[in-house]
């Protein structure tokens, strides 16, 4: 139960509503005790009143007499049910403050697995999946909640039911007492012993579960290869292969929880079984009324549910034990990229690589060797590579999503590692290779670059067109406020790609980074598309990342990269004149 800890904040940040629904939970209990104590007197009032009445015989004073006994017994149902509304109301104010605190911490916990995830960096989405992900803001927090509200409510109602039942049994009797306590000791070994079986088995089944989301997650995602490929009743065996794991698993739990609730609910039973016979004998020998006997009967019937529910009880910490671990290992993450400072700086200049090198921890590849050059403000600098040559991996860098191994990245002389990250990204208009659309409008789409996400209208029709995209949108029926699809589905590779570039224009960024996103536009709309940015953003400095020479022929200054190196560098012309490498790769895609 160590990881539970991890919630003790949150605890003490709701410590009213855990005071007052102790409270309640105390009040509750107390009230349960009257109704028995009420029976009591009712029962030894029954069988006094019987003999009383058998002496009187009839007459006037029997009459009399049972008129009191029928008075005494309205007041004695009266009391008890005034006794049950009123533990009602208690009961209510006790979840709507155990339960609602509850909800309210499985609200925080969310938001904080949320924002953990989003200030992770780039290089844990690599290593673990979507449904791994998924899962633990999901079904492992509503674990942890079963335990936070249910679990916690039905404990303290147990520890609190048990001392007032408890005292109150000792008061009348401590013999019997103790004699209809003797099969709690044995429940107590049986919870210890099968709470760590419980435990093992929960954590099997939680992370089944993650399997199966990470395997569904991705059939969808995928679905369009799927087809395609004719795979869908391979994918629905192996849907069907995880799904028969999780219900193995989640059977081993099952058994151990129906073995053990039978076992809890018969110890309480064998209470009442030792209570009636232990007690029957006493009254014989005159130390207790039949009232007493139906009394205990009531306390241990009282202690029935909660002692029953405590293997249930149990079942759940464990169960929130084993989410709350998963949870902890993201929560515990610590990004690799990280913001140094909250202060602003001037960025307005020139973006230094010196010496910048780059290896993937994951794979051990160097990306980058000991790479040197320099983006001149307000020039447009392209950067042509075949795949694998590392292209990527300087967006990365550039934006900061990864650090380099050694050199050293500048802006304007201030080193990226130095700098307010947030700052530096915001200064930054990124257009992807692999486009991303919400499942949103068009519209909506284009204006997500901006904090205010409230652009004009106009303002997005204008980066639309420059984006070439605007007269493709007004064909749709509903133009910029159709809907998208997830992830775009309903758009080409194109559109998608313009929208995307759309969206880095409406932001007026200082610093346009195009990495390899115009694969599937055209030869023509991609010169168009150039052409406007080239026009309206001649301050901007503009980094071109592309495979193809036609995306990159108009920049100012072109860096070939091969196997993480510059293999040549310079304009245009002068790369055409060297009639290398560069040379070679225009006149192939100039023949295609």
């Amino acid at each position: 139960m160590k990881s539970l800890l991890y919630l003790n904040k949150y605890f003490a940040k709701y410590r009213w509503m855990i005071a007052f629904g102790i409270i309640f939970i105390v009040g509750s209990n107390i009230l349960s005790i009257f109704p028995a104590q009420i029976f009591r007197n009712a029962i030894d009032t029954v069988l006094e009143s019987l003999n009383v009445l058998k002496l009187l015989g009839s007459g006037e004073a029997y009459d009399s007499f049972y008129e009191i006994l029928l008075q005494s017994f309205l007041l004695f149902g009266g009391s008890i049910i005034g006794l049950a509304i009123l533990k009602g109301v208690f009961t209510f104010l006790m979840r709507q403050t155990v339960i609602v605190m509850s909800r309210k911490i499985e609200f925080d916990l969310k938001n904080e697995i949320y924002a953990q995830y989003q200030a992770l960096d780039t290089a844990f989405y690599k290593r673990n999946k979507v449904g791994d992900i998924m899962n633990r803001i999901s079904e492992d927090v509503s674990a942890v909640r079963m335990y936070i509200g249910p679990a916690i409510m039905y404990t303290v109602n147990l520890i609190i039911l048990f001392t007032v039942v408890i005292s109150t049994m000792f008061s009348i009797n401590e013999r019997l007492t103790w004699l209809s306590l003797i099969p709690l000791p044995v429940m107590s070994v049986l919870i210890y012993f099968i709470s760590s079986i419980i435990n093992k088995k929960s954590t099997a089944v939680q992370a089944q579960l993650s399997n199966i989301f990470s395997r569904a997650q991705e059939s969808y995602s995928g679905i369009r290869i799927i087809k395609a490929y004719k795979q869908v009743k391979q994918q629905e065996e192996k849907f069907e292969e995880e799904c028969d794991t999780f219900l193995k698993r989640s059977m081993d739990l099952v058994k151990v929880n129906s073995l053990f609730h039978p076992v809890i609910i018969l110890l309480p039973t064998l209470s009442t079984l030792i209570t009636i016979y232990v007690g029957g004998i006493q009254v014989i020998e005159g130390e207790i009324t039949y009232g007493n006997i139906a009394e205990f009967v009531i306390y241990i019937n009282m202690l029935t549910w909660p002692v029953a529910s405590l293997g249930w009880v149990t079942s759940l910490v464990q169960q929130a034990a084993a989410s709350q671990t998963r949870i902890n290992e993201f929560l515990k993450l610590k990004p690799e990229i990280q913001n140094p400072t909250e202060e602003k700086v001037d960025l307005d200049g020139d973006l230094v690589f010196d010496n910048v090198a780059y290896t993937y921890s994951d794979s051990g590849i160097e990306a980058i060797k000991n790479l040197s050059f320099t983006v001149k403000k307000g020039e447009t600098f392209a950067i042509l590579g075949k795949t694998g040559s590392g292209k990527s991996t300087l967006a990365n860098l550039i934006l900061r999503l990864s650090d380099p191994i050694s050199g050293k990245i500048s802006i304007n002389g201030h080193d990226l590692k130095e700098i307010n990250m947030y700052q530096h990204r915001e200064r930054i208009g990124y257009v992807p290779q692999e486009v991303f659309l919400f499942s949103e409008t068009i519209g909506a789409n284009i204006a997500f670059g901006e904090v205010s996400k409230e652009k004009d209208r106009e303002e997005i029709v204008k980066a639309a067109k420059k984006a070439a995209i605007h007269e493709n949108i007004e064909g749709f029926e509903k133009a910029y406020y159709t809907m998208v699809g997830e992830r775009g589905v309903t758009l080409s590779g194109g559109q998608k790609q313009r929208v995307s570039i759309a969206r880095a224009l409406l932001k007026c960024p200082d610093i346009l980074l195009f990495d390899d996103c115009l694969s599937a536009v055209d030869t023509e709309t991609e010169e168009e598309i150039l052409q406007n940015i080239k026009k309206e953003s001649q301050s901007t400095t503009c980094i071109i990342i592309s495979h193809r020479v036609s995306s990159i022929k108009h920049a100012d200054h072109v860096i070939v990269l091969d196997d993480g190196g510059i293999s040549e560098e310079g304009s245009h012309q002068e790369l055409m004149d060297l009639k290398g490498e560069y040379y070679d790769l225009y006149q192939k895609q100039h023949l295609e």
